[in-house]
Formats: structure tokens, C-alpha cells, sequence
């Protein structure tokens, strides 16, 4: 039994998604959310669990439901007219009355085979043991095709014979719903009793619905017999043998007052192909394209601006930190996603300070919920909350590098004054927090922890013990820093005042930066993690010193130093980069900050360390991720455990990951842009290509990139030599070798 102070297991679910939709199911395809370990199954549309209960039984004909219960004919395939109730003790649905296996001859359809299909498609395959001919091998099996789409699921189950005389049996399923928020589930709760639903006959359908005014469910389901009292639809069939037939079922959810819909259906990104020697790479960007196809989402106020709900399915929404790095990432795809999201969030930018919901002018958000956000255990969230210290840097740095990438100048201009917003408020922050941008939970009820490493335990000394807030996180001083001069670029190209201020700005926190953080041990020197409530510098060796790598604010000396900090056994030796060190007292390597490997973490500092001129160090990393990404069907999870890869076959899955996850999948194009340098310069006419040495991944080829609305065509040699570009001919491309900063 799932304890109450323990978020459910969803590392072994089957996941089938199309934002704002998305099932959970067991590996057969069924889900029950009152099962014992049941976890978070279910169908969820926009935070609400729509459906707790969807399993399929079977029974012989000669145990089947009595009466006019739907007939389907074998031959056509097609479900019959004369549906009628099927009896009473057909099953009830809900945890007091769940189908028990065999029960009144009822019988469970045995998974032998599950694999998604495709962006929002999944397929299940199963035996039905008890019958057909008396022979060791299966002649019945029942094949499961499920499709979504945002709002509505459709399911066709095909039972198959190879029987040598007719199959005749009852096919039954139970479907209900117990409209719970998805804190309820996230927190480990009990699922509620199911909603009682009506049912009727429809066209020759059977349906059932259920809601609770705001939400609203409707199951049909072609030929089948519906009876509400106990939520099941039942159809009756025979199948010839060599023949098959196909049963259809359709879950429609609506909810009119969500604030999230479905994405613009159209492409927001060019889909490149991807060849190399190393073949896990093409088939991890192949999973991950196809993983971010079904996690684009828009606010119901601007369904024309598409971003990417976070993970599922703790975070499907919008994250401000989780969405921006995401489309920053896949900035080489095109620059579409990212002025829907830096669109999205500007709309909510913070114009006043409510310690309510930690706005304030300038600020960009962290997270929209469909109401309050309550965990039952102290966290209480407003709809709209503000409470993250990076989201408005790393706007700032969005902007400037979709600009560099292309997006046209029509689509920036009317961002500028949400830019001059943002850099206010990193200076008003800065001024308040001593020089650097830090936090502090003021209500109590918000998050303890404000950066991305958000639990309450990830900031840590090396002796293990917790540092108090107010903190001031190393990578935000870095972003900061990085914002600073983007904002200047930004501000001097559009005619605007205060560039220089903010270069002024910059070099100032760089220095500050320098003169409080940099800490040492007996390896030598590096960045603490932070700051804390008293100034002193949080010692613990973790990986935030990999996000600073690219932002600019360290020198070539402090570069080196980092980088051989992230290159060394007890970061580096894991299935990826480590987010502490496993020296520190705090480590542990399924502790979600402390410990654990995070890909987006890991691509992060593999882009920086590309960059900095430090190829082998990126390439353990990449190596890293890439034996993991098997273990995972190439579907990278928001983490997994720290454990050296010596000391495990196969990583460990952190069994409450989100899966997939925004920018874990958007980590499989950053790892492409590191390996091929690519670095635009559109407003000044450039494109560098700096591949980081020798590739990891043996000879690269990436066709369909995006530069300036055009395609881009490259091949790197696995010396990281380029041997071929095909860029639009505004461009002039430039060739070398990774620069040290």
C-alpha cells in the first residue's frame, strides 16, 4: 500500500499522451486506480482524473450475460442492433465491487506484449488462455489499439481466432470515473468512489456519462449493451475460425472552463533526421520528437501560442523554468515554440506584489493550475504562482537567443517592453538580496526551495546539513549575468536606452559572483552551490556549477576548474552527471536532488563544456544518458537514480519520475547542437559550427535543422571535422574548432 507521506509509483506504467489528455495504465492496458499499488492510473484531462477504472474481461458465451445483450457477427465484424441490459451481476465498478479474476466466469485478458505507436498511440496485445481449442498454443488474442487525441480517447479491440471451430464469448468493460484532482493522486490518496453514471441507448451505441458540472464524460461504444448500475458495456460475439473481429470504444471528456487546450494541431517545429554511427542517438531524438509533439499545449485565453506542458503527470501544464528550457533547447527545430512561449508567459508577467501568490512587477511565473494546488502535507499553491527566481533571467535569455536564431524582428518588438519589465526586476531583485538574486518562501505554503531543484532538502552542505533561507543560487547569479548582456544586445539593436547599464550590471555580479561563492577542498577549487540566509557559501559539490559553463560569468581559469569538477568519478561516473556529488554528505542516489541523474541537468552542462572547448567531458556525459536511454524505450523520464554505471547493469528508475518529461526530451536536441557546435548569429548574417572534437556518437548527419525559417543540412565526420553544410545563402558559415571562453 502506497504510504500517505510517499508520492505513487509510475515508473512501470504504460503512458499514452495528448496534452491536455493522457492515460496511465498497467502494461496490459487496463487501469484501476482503487487496485492495491495501483499508483496514479488513470485517464487525466487538464489536472482532473476522468477515468479511474478501463479493464477489459472476456467470458465463454456459455457463461455470458443472458438476455438481448449486443450480439456482434463474427464475419462482418460489425456490432449488432439488439443491445439490451446485460444482467445485474455483470460486475460493479469502483473499489468496493472490482471484478475479481474468474469471477461468474469472467476472466482477464494475459499482456504478452505493449509498445507505443506513435504520438498519442499505444498498442497491447493479450491472450485470451481459457479459449479456443484445448491446444498449448494461444487461438484467441485480443489486440488493443489506443489513440488519443486532447479530449478524446478510442480504443478498437480486435479478437482474433485461429481456432478450428467458432469462438463464442461476451466481451465486458468496466469503465468509471472519480473526477479527483490530480493532488489527490500525486499525494498517494485513496481513489474516491466513481461517480454514478447514466446509460443508454444511442444509435445503436451504448453510452454511459458521468460529471460533476464542471467536467463531463461520455463513453459510447458501438453494439455494446450499457448498464450504469454496475458502469460496464458488454458485447456479445462470435468469431469464426481465421477471422477477427473489431469492437470500438470512445471516452470523450470536456471541460469548458479549463485553462489549458490542445495545441495549434499544425507542426510548431520542423522534424529533422538524424544518422549516426552510434544508432541509440537517432532513436533517442526519434522517441523525444515525438514525446514533445504530444506535450505542446496553449492557455485557453491564446490557444494560437503553443508551449510544452511540463512532464506528465505531476507538471502538465505550464512551468515557466520547464517551459522556457525546453524551447530553448529546441531552438535549432525553429523558433515558433519559443515565441509561443515567451508570448505565453509575457501575457502573465507580474505587474503588482502579492506575497499571496509571490508576483511581482516584472516577474515571470512558475506554474498555472486549474484552481488551488493542495497536497494535503503544507504545500498550498495559488492558481497562478509566482514563486521561482530563474524563470525571468532565463525569459530574458529566450528571447535573445530565438533573436539570434531568426525569429523575425515583427515578432520581437512587441516583446520589448515585457523585456524591460524583466530586467527591472532582476535589478530590484538583485538590490534586495545583497548584490544576487535569491528567495525566500514568505507564506510558509509555497515552495521552500525556488530554483530548480525545488524540494525541500536539495540545498545541502557537504557535511549533509540543510542551508537556511534566504539562498541565492549559483546558476541564477548565472543566468542573471547571461540576461544582463542579452538584454543589453537586445536594448542596443532596437533602439532602446540602458545598454550599457546592464553591461555594467554584468560585470559587477560577475565580480561579486567571484569573490563569494568560489569555495575549495582538497580537489581544488570551485563554485558553491549557493549562498545562504547568512551569506555563507553552501559547500556541497553538485552540478549547478554546470549550468554557469555557458551563461559567461566565469573566466577561462574558473571554466577549466568547473569543468574538471563535472568531468571527475563522483559527478561524472553515473548514467549521466550526478546532481551532487556522491562524496557529499547528502548524496544519495534516489534522493531527487541529492543524488539523482536529470538529463535536461546533464544537457546543460554538456552544452556548456561543448562550448568552453572541454569535448571530453562532454562526451562521458553524452555517453552516460545514451546507455541509459535503452532501459527507458529511448522515452527519457525527468530522472533516474546516481548509481555508478559499474554498480548497475542498467539505470535505477526514480520511481515517481515524470514520464516523458518537456526538457528531458528536448536534452536529445541539445546534445545535437553540442555536438555540432551549432551557433547562429542571424542578425549579423553568421553561422558557426564548432563540433566538440572527436564525436562520442561516431560520423553525424542532421538533416531538416532550422535556421532563420530555412533548412539547414550538415554532416560532422566522427573527428569532428565538418564535411558538409547546406544553409540558406543569407548566411556566411564559419568552421573551427570548439573556443575556450
Amino acid at each position: 500500500m502506497t504510504s500517505p507521506e510517499r508520492q505513487p509509483l509510475l515508473h512501470d506504467l504504460a503512458v499514452t499522451l495528448a496534452a491536455p489528455t493522457v492515460v496511465l495504465s498497467e502494461p496490459d492496458g487496463n487501469l484501476d486506480a482503487a487496485a492495491p499499488g495501483a499508483g496514479v492510473q488513470g485517464l487525466f484531462h487538464a489536472d482532473v482524473r476522468a477515468v479511474s477504472l478501463l479493464r477489459v474481461t472476456l467470458r465463454a458465451d456459455a457463461d455470458a450475460a443472458d438476455g438481448d445483450a449486443g450480439a456482434v457477427d463474427g464475419d462482418a465484424g460489425a456490432a449488432g442492433s439488439n443491445a439490451g441490459p446485460v444482467d445485474g451481476d455483470a460486475g460493479a465498478a469502483g473499489s468496493d465491487a472490482r471484478a475479481a479474476d474468474g469471477e461468474e466466469g469472467w476472466l482477464p485478458v494475459v499482456a504478452v506484449m505493449n509498445a507505443t505507436d506513435g504520438p498519442g498511440r499505444s498498442r497491447f496485445v493479450g491472450l485470451a488462455q481459457a479459449l479456443g481449442d484445448a491446444v498449448p498454443d494461444p487461438t484467441v488474442r485480443v489486440d488493443r489499439r489506443r489513440i488519443l487525441h486532447p479530449g478524446l480517447l478510442t480504443e478498437q479491440l480486435t479478437v482474433r481466432s485461429t481456432a478450428t471451430t467458432p469462438v463464442r464469448l461476451a466481451v465486458r468493460v468496466e469503465i468509471a470515473g472519480d473526477l479527483v484532482p490530480l493532488e489527490h493522486a500525486k499525494a498517494g490518496l485513496a481513489a474516491r468512489s466513481p461517480l454514478q453514471p447514466t446509460g443508454e441507448l444511442s444509435s445503436g451505441a451504448g453510452v454511459l456519462s458521468w460529471g460533476d458540472g464542471t467536467v463531463a464524460v461520455t463513453v459510447s461504444a458501438p453494439g455494446a449493451a450499457p448498464d450504469a448500475a454496475h458502469s460496464t458495456l458488454t458485447w456479445t460475439l462470435t468469431v469464426a475460425p481465421g477471422e477477427s473481429v473489431d469492437l470500438h470504444l470512445a471516452v470523450e471528456v470536456s471541460e469548458p472552463d479549463a485553462v489549458v487546450t490542445a495545441a495549434d494541431p499544425r507542426p510548431t517545429w520542423q522534424r529533422p533526421d538524424v544518422t549516426a554511427d552510434d544508432r541509440r542517438l537517432p532513436a533517442l531524438v526519434a522517441q523525444s520528437l515525438d514525446d514533445l509533439h504530444s506535450l505542446r499545449m496553449a492557455m485557453t485565453v491564446s490557444p494560437g501560442d503553443t508551449f510544452l506542458a511540463a512532464g506528465l503527470p505531476w507538471f502538465f501544464t505550464l512551468f515557466g523554468r520547464d517551459s522556457l528550457w525546453a524551447a530553448r533547447m529546441l531552438l535549432p527545430l525553429g523558433t515558433d515554440l519559443a515565441l509561443g512561449t515567451l508570448r505565453t508567459l509575457a501575457a502573465q508577467q507580474g505587474t503588482r506584489t502579492d506575497a499571496e501568490t509571490e508576483e511581482e512587477p516584472g516577474k515571470i511565473l512558475h506554474e498555472v493550475r486549474r484552481g488551488v494546488f493542495d497536497d494535503g502535507k503544507g504545500l498550498h499553491l495559488p492558481p497562478v504562482y509566482y514563486g521561482t527566481v530563474d524563470a525571468t533571467p532565463l525569459w530574458i535569455c529566450l528571447l535573445h537567443d530565438a533573436w539570434r536564431w531568426g525569429l523575425p524582428t515583427a515578432d520581437i518588438e512587441p516583446l520589448l517592453p515585457a523585456l524591460v519589465a524583466a530586467l527591472d526586476w532582476i535589478d530590484s531583485a538583485a538590490r534586495a538580496g545583497d548584490g544576487f538574486l535569491s528567495y525566500v518562501d514568505h507564506r510558509g505554503t509555497g515552495l521552500a526551495n525556488q530554483g530548480w531543484k525545488d524540494s525541500a532538502d536539495a540545498v545541502r552542505f557537504t557535511d549533509g546539513r540543510l542551508a537556511e533561507a534566504p539562498l541565492a543560487l549559483a546558476e541564477v547569479q548565472g543566468y542573471a549575468y547571461e540576461a544582463a548582456l542579452a538584454g543589453a544586445a537586445l536594448l542596443d539593436a532596437f533602439g532602446l536606452p540602458d545598454g550599457e547599464r546592464w553591461r555594467t550590471f554584468a560585470a559587477g555580479l560577475a565580480d561579486r559572483f567571484r569573490a563569494r561563492f568560489w569555495v575549495a577542498d582538497r580537489q581544488g577549487p570551485y563554485p558553491a552551490m549557493a549562498l545562504d540566509r547568512s551569506g555563507r557559501p553552501v559547500d556541497a559539490v553538485a552540478s549547478n556549477m554546470g549550468h554557469l559553463l555557458a551563461t559567461g560569468i566565469l573566466n577561462t581559469d574558473e571554466t577549466t576548474a568547473v569543468a574538471a569538477r563535472l568531468a571527475a568519478p563522483d559527478m561524472s561516473d553515473a548514467y549521466g552527471l550526478r546532481t551532487m556529488s556522491s562524496t557529499s554528505g547528502g548524496f544519495g542516489p534516489l534522493r531527487y536532488h541529492c543524488g539523482t541523474v536529470w538529463p535536461h541537468d546533464t544537457a546543460i552542462a554538456v552544452t556548456g563544456l561543448a562550448r568552453s572547448g572541454h569535448p571530453e567531458a562532454a562526451a562521458r556525459l553524452i555517453e552516460g544518458i545514451l546507455d541509459a536511454a535503452p532501459a527507458f524505450d529511448y522515452r527519457l523520464p525527468e530522472l533516474w537514480g546516481g548509481d555508478a554505471r559499474t554498480d548497475t547493469p542498467a539505470p535505477v528508475p526514480y520511481p515517481a519520475a515524470c514520464r516523458p518529461q518537456a526538457w528531458s526530451a528536448a536534452a536529445a536536441i541539445a546534445f545535437l547542437t553540442a555536438l555540432t557546435g551549432l551557433d547562429p548569429d542571424v542578425p549579423a548574417g553568421r553561422l558557426r559550427l564548432r563540433p566538440a572534437g572527436a564525436l562520442p556518437v561516431g560520423a553525424l548527419t542532421v538533416t531538416g535543422l532550422t535556421v532563420a525559417g530555412e533548412r539547414l543540412d550538415l554532416t560532422i565526420g566522427s573527428d569532428g571535422r565538418v564535411e558538409s553544410v547546406a544553409a540558406t545563402a543569407g548566411l556566411i558559415v564559419e568552421e573551427g574548432a570548439a573556443l575556450r571562453s
